[in-house]
């Protein structure tokens, strides 16, 4: 059932980001990029079997921050395209911030969340600063390698090519740093390799089903079926 719900989530997930952009345009991606990652965070704490391999959740969140960095590329240029990077930063760093400060208060003798609380945000910290730094590595990749290819391939015909170059690339360097960086010495060194190969597979089938949103996205903005952007 976890395959079920996979393609359920994906599916969730890409109508949300598409109604985002086609409802604020511009802004609903700079909306949907901290949501994605934070969103991400914590789902990436939760194990479970898919395909056979054991894998962490969050995968398809996170892998669609690229598919909104990337329609930002297409349409909107790679200033843009950093500046929602940022803003995911900024949202994730502060997310952990300010759920270590609350982890410290001493809960009441009522309180029924704190436990659950201190096992999810506890492994926030090195999640975190492993998340943080390949989301800036890899990003800054990915948008360098996207706006490579516009120049190298421009034109309709080929923004699946440059959709799908630059994210492989980059969601390869995310998941070598991050799962290195956040796991190391937490699972056994088997388990590690299957997380580490099923995130990347995961994230590379995420970036392949993506591509037909993006000339969707291609044909609101051509049609002028965007909301005007104000940002």
């Amino acid at each position: 059932m976890n395959e079920l719900y996979w393609f359920v989530m994906l599916l969730c997930n890409f109508i949300l980001i598409m109604f985002a952009f086609r409802k604020w345009g511009k802004l609903g991606l700079y909306i949907w990029v901290p949501i994605s990652v934070i969103v991400a965070n914590i789902q990436v704490t939760k194990n479970v079997m898919l395909f056979g391999l054991e894998a962490t959740l969050g995968n398809i969140v996170y892998a669609t921050g690229f598919l909104a960095t990337d329609i930002l590329s297409e349409f909107y240029g790679k200033k843009e395209s950093a500046k929602a990077v940022a803003i995911g930063f900024f949202s994730l760093l502060t997310m952990t911030i300010l759920m270590q400060v609350a982890l410290f208060f001493e809960p009441a003798v009522s309180d029924i969340g704190h436990a659950s609380l201190a096992h999810i945000f506890g492994l926030m910290p090195r999640i975190a600063f492993g998340s943080l730094t390949a989301y800036v590595i890899s990003n800054m990749h990915d948008i360098w390698a996207f706006d490579f290819w516009k120049r190298k391939k421009p034109g309709r015909n080929t923004l699946w090519l440059r959709n799908n170059l630059s994210t492989f690339a980059s969601q390869l360097i995310d998941t070598l740093v991050f799962t290195m960086v956040a796991f190391w010495n937490v699972y056994p060194t088997n388990v590690l390799a299957q997380i580490m190969l099923s995130t990347y597979l995961l994230k590379w089938v995420v970036a392949v089903l993506d591509t037909p949103f993006l000339y969707l996205a291609r044909h609101w903005y051509d049609t002028g079926k965007l909301p005007p952007s104000t940002i």
